[in-house]
């Protein structure tokens, strides 16, 4: 029973991190409403900038240094491991996983750079 208690619990903890995330979005919103439904009924103008919903910016520098850390984070992660896989190749064979994000973060922090050089000259 507990081989197949353990993997459950891993495997729901990232689906139960994203439903309370969603649920804290939600009450985040509820909230927001409420407080400009309580101005509006106090008389109070509202501004156009208040009824539109707050956006995320895009920052591509930021995922780029997300990506990087995490590809350094996946090779340093595969060199450090002791054991051996079924073939009898050590696991520390698998650190080239570690280069897909890394270079993904390569070319998102080029794309930035790229994209400063051009505001500037323009």
């Amino acid at each position: 029973m507990e081989f197949l208690f353990i993997p459950l619990v891993v495997m729901s903890a990232p689906v139960l991190i994203v439903l309370i995330l969603l649920r804290y979005r939600y009450l985040q919103t509820q909230a927001r409403y409420r407080t400009l439904m309580q101005l509006a009924d106090k008389g109070v103008e509202l501004p156009p900038q208040l009824l539109v919903e707050p956006q995320v910016a895009y920052c591509e520098r930021r995922r780029a240094l997300v990506l990087i850390g995490g590809g350094l984070g996946l090779m340093a992660m595969f060199l450090a491991l002791p054991g051996q896989l079924d073939s009898g190749l050590g696991v520390d064979r698998l650190w080239g996983i570690g280069l897909l994000p890394l270079m993904t973060g390569l070319g998102y922090l080029a794309s930035w750079w790229l994209n400063q050089r051009g505001e500037v000259r323009g």
